[in-house]
């Protein structure tokens, strides 16, 4: 017998399966992949350092406490004269202005320095160097050097001879809520560029080479293949970027303590004030959980516009 015949002769003696003689239903297989119970040690830190603290901060908003004396209870007045105190609705103003000016500056010259440090080329690695160095700084240092800087005495102006640099850029306060913006912009644009550097690199070639057989130009395939497929680096950005600028305090409160006057004394730095300065903690948690309250619906309302559910982002091109 050739060795092709007793092939098919032993394949025809071997029973069938369990399954198929009687015709049970084949055995699935469970659920493959980490447990869930990987995710246990994260949960219980975020619970410890997190989540209860965020519940004290809660009924301590209910409370008048001086941080010295026992808390007292007292409801929703915290709340009551929080909310109709002209000084915290002018602290929630400018932290709105922050926001907004914040996104228009930073958004734009992110994502152009992303596009640009995504080529390849040396100098675009020196440039990307350069431009990140910031992220290397802390907040309070270059709170300290922008204020020397901007000194009208002996800084800019001194350095260059422009007398337009002499202005007294931190107090005045027409100016002062932008120079501002304008320190944290220098701060965080590097961050916000390495995200769109990575969204960027992760864009098939193949999507702009199809668009230069078509005849595309460099303006159509940013705003028809670079923009709608960082989409989700966009939305990604700005909730970093809207989120984050309600925690601005230790670069303002360096740079200008809240001056002049109240024209830079944000949220964050009003919440430090009441709490520190007046020595009124009830208060000062009533503001935190404003600022809670208000990065969740932030967060939680990009995520929504966003649509991450939906799948990939390359599925939609």
């Amino acid at each position: 017998m050739s060795t092709e015949r007793a092939t098919v002769v032993l394949t025809e003696d071997r029973p069938a399966p369990a399954s198929k003689r009687s015709g049970a239903a084949p055995r699935v297989r469970g659920r493959t992949g980490p447990s869930p119970l990987l995710a246990a040690p994260a949960l219980v830190l975020f619970g410890v350092f997190a989540l209860v603290p965020l519940a004290g901060v809660v009924v301590l908003s209910l409370m008048k406490w001086d941080g010295v004396a026992d808390p007292a209870w007292i409801g929703l007045g915290n709340w009551t004269a929080a909310l109709s105190d002209p000084a915290t609705g002018h602290a929630i103003w400018l932290s709105v202005q922050v926001m907004v000016f914040s996104w228009l500056f930073q958004t734009p010259v992110s994502l152009l320095l992303g596009v640009l440090i995504a080529r390849r080329g040396r100098y675009r690695a020196v440039l990307g160097v350069l431009y990140f160095l910031p992220m290397l700084l802390s907040s309070a240092a270059i709170a300290i050097a922008f204020k020397a800087l901007l000194d009208p005495n002996f800084g800019l102006s001194r350095a260059f001879g422009a007398n337009w640099l002499s202005q007294d850029w931190l107090g005045d306060p027409s100016i002062t809520l932008y120079v501002v913006i304008f320190v944290i912009a220098w701060q965080f644009v590097p961050f916000h560029t390495l995200l769109y550097q990575a969204g960027v690199r992760q864009i098939p070639a193949q999507l702009y080479e199809a668009a230069q057989l078509d005849g595309a130009g460099v303006v159509r395939q940013f705003f028809h293949i670079t923009m709608p497929q960082l989409r989700y680096t966009i939305i990604t950005s700005s909730t970093l970027m809207l989120v984050g600028s309600l925690t601005y305090f230790d670069l303002v409160f360096v740079l200008t303590s809240g001056g002049p006057g109240n024209a830079t004394r944000f949220l964050p730095l009003d919440m430090y004030l009441n709490g520190f300065s007046n020595n009124d903690m009830g208060r000062a948690s009533t503001l935190a959980v404003l600022l809670v309250v208000a990065g969740l619906a932030l967060s939680l309302g990009l995520a929504r516009l966003a649509n991450f559910s939906r799948g990939s982002q390359l599925e939609g091109s």
